[in-house]
């Protein structure tokens, strides 16, 4: 059987949990996860986790902060003036917004606090600080 290989396509179900055991995301309902290996699509533990599998082969795989999204950065979590919000804009907390970058970049940001003055907007992914686990399943593999 050929095994996953750097820049093979690959087709893999998974279903990540964090450590106290909540599910965050799973495909099995909606259809494989396709994704070159190597390239940067997935976090680096998941990457990594896939090399050497064969087609009909599951696992279970921890992946740790760093290589899944990192330690949380305080440097992401903005306070931006109350009056830089459009007024159409009813943020509520947990919102998820798209802002512009300094560098006019696109940054997604979850709104964590409001008050009468500013919204504490944080753009760390919603994973960072995490360990995660996720049990795959490898569907498909194909050479580029």
């Amino acid at each position: 059987m050929t095994q996953v290989m750097k820049g093979d396509n690959v087709k893999v179900h998974y279903t990540g949990k964090l450590d106290d055991g909540t599910v965050f995301d799973s495909s099995v309902d909606r259809g494989p996860l396709s994704f070159a290996v190597g390239s940067g699509q997935v976090i680096a533990g998941f990457d990594e986790a896939v090399m050497g599998m064969e087609v009909g082969e599951s696992k279970v795989v921890h992946i740790p902060v760093d290589k899944a999204y990192g330690v949380r950065n305080e440097e992401l979590i903005m306070q931006v003036p109350i009056e830089q919000v459009p007024e159409d804009l009813n943020p509520e907390i947990g919102m998820r917004l798209e802002m512009g970058g300094v560098n006019g970049e696109i940054m997604r940001v979850v709104v964590t606090a409001i008050s009468a003055t500013h919204l504490t907007l944080d753009a760390n992914p919603p994973l960072a600080g995490k360990d995660l686990t996720f049990t795959l399943e490898l569907v498909e593999v194909a050479s580029p």
